[in-house]
């Protein structure tokens, strides 16, 4: 199956939870498969869980996120942000949208 995460109105950042988890996910090649779909493979840190450098959601903008980082404003003032499992994240990603796993192919 070949997915393409970027749509052009979608950025989609792939953060691993440690340096462990990150270094088993490239001896996989998921790496390779998420930047080859158009995800921004980052390092693990809070980053846009807490609205750091410029990873941050402006005013109006949503996110899908496996975070439990919810609270109003964390990922960026005026930014609304969905906490989802991580298939629905990658549902998300793939359609653009907020989306339901099983009900794609």
């Amino acid at each position: 199956m070949n997915w393409t995460l970027t749509l052009p109105s979608t950025r989609t950042l792939i953060v691993a939870g440690s340096h462990a988890v990150k270094r088993a996910a490239e001896a996989e090649g998921l790496d390779t498969i998420f930047r080859e779909a158009g995800a921004e493979w980052r390092e693990p840190g809070c980053s846009m869980c807490l609205a750091m450098n410029d990873d941050r959601l402006l005013p109006g903008q949503y996110a899908v996120s496996t975070s439990n980082r919810n609270f109003e404003g964390r990922q960026g003032p005026g930014g609304r942000t969905f906490l989802a499992s991580p298939t629905t994240a990658a549902a998300a990603a793939v359609k653009g949208a907020i989306a339901d796993a099983r009900e794609m192919s």
